[in-house]
């Protein structure tokens, strides 16, 4: 089961936000580390704001884009 953490970018659609997950990776011609990010639709039952970090794991495909479910919320915002 594949899991991921990153922020809450959107929570304005009901039952789902969108976090945005940064990763870095080494390019493979000059070796420096390059900052990548990707959002992602998540399903979520609990209220969760923008700018909260929260955890995702893969579920099995609810809609069109969502295949993630937010698991927990590791930061909330106040």
């Amino acid at each position: 089961m594949k899991t991921m953490t990153g922020k809450v970018v959107s929570d304005k659609m009901q039952h789902t936000v969108v976090v945005e997950v940064v990763r870095f990776a080494t390019h493979p011609k000059y070796h420096k580390r390059m900052r990548k990010t990707k959002k992602y639709h998540a399903h979520t039952e609990s209220l969760v704001k923008t700018g909260s970090r929260v955890r995702l794991v893969e579920i099995a495909p609810v809609s069109r884009t969502k295949h993630w479910k937010v698991a927990e919320v590791v930061e909330e915002v106040k």
